[in-house]
């Protein structure tokens, strides 16, 4: 069952078009790999999925209540960021309008920290944790209200080899479960590893495939 289908998008700032007539969808359990140059418009792509901004035409769909998390590129926080680990993730966790966590979004909070082993550190001012742990403070956050879709935009492009794996480690856990994912990256090992479709947005159109076509698409793309 398509958890997103997009049909023939156009999206336009003033009188420049970024990219038209894109369509494609991610199902169920899909591990789409999204790959491009810069400049073709996929993070303007991810701006319109989560409604930040208004296509200039064509549609995008999601089943009824379809909850999306994201998780952006590496951000450097300062080392005075206010917040803890814990208080970050527990961000959006608030589905009433009570001034504190209700007994089911502690137990929540307190299971998604442990997924995403971060018990350890919870108490520790975001600020002063490594990039590996903020992306996966960020990640914690994303995947806390329980998503159905989860954008990765270009959100290993900054940590180490050993933190790439093991925060899209993390990811398929979810994704075993039925959580489908939608990765923005350059990393054609990571594609290989973990996709299961691809995306290629160019500038004069776009293709999707298996990721069993991917050496050919790396070819294509690296040229």
């Amino acid at each position: 069952m398509a958890v997103l289908s997009v049909d023939d998008l156009t999206v336009a700032y003033g009188e420049q078009t970024v990219f038209s007539n894109l369509s494609f969808s991610i199902n169920d359990g899909d591990f789409l790999i999204v790959v491009g140059e810069n400049g073709v418009g996929k993070t303007t792509l991810v701006r319109a999925l989560l409604g930040l901004i208004k296509p200039k035409s064509g549609t995008i769909t999601f089943p009824k209540d379809t909850r999306i998390g994201y998780v952006p590129q590496f951000r450097n926080l300062d080392e005075e960021y206010p917040l803890s680990i814990r208080d970050f993730v527990a961000l959006n966790s608030r589905r009433s309008h009570l001034p504190w966590l209700t007994k089911k979004e502690r137990h929540d909070l307190n299971r998604m920290i442990r997924i995403t082993d971060l018990t350890k550190i919870a108490d520790r001012p975001l600020g002063l944790a490594s990039g590996g742990e903020k992306q996966r403070a960020y990640l914690a956050q994303a995947l806390l209200p329980n998503p159905r879709l989860l954008i990765l935009d270009e959100s290993t492009a900054s940590l180490d080899n050993e933190m790439k794996y093991n925060l899209l480690d993390l990811v398929t856990r979810f994704q075993q479960n039925g959580l489908s994912v939608m990765f923005i990256t350059h990393d054609w090992d990571l594609a290989r590893h973990y996709g299961t479709r691809y995306l290629h947005m160019k500038a004069d159109g776009y293709e999707t495939g298996s990721i069993d076509e991917i050496d050919y698409l790396q070819q294509e793309v690296d040229g």
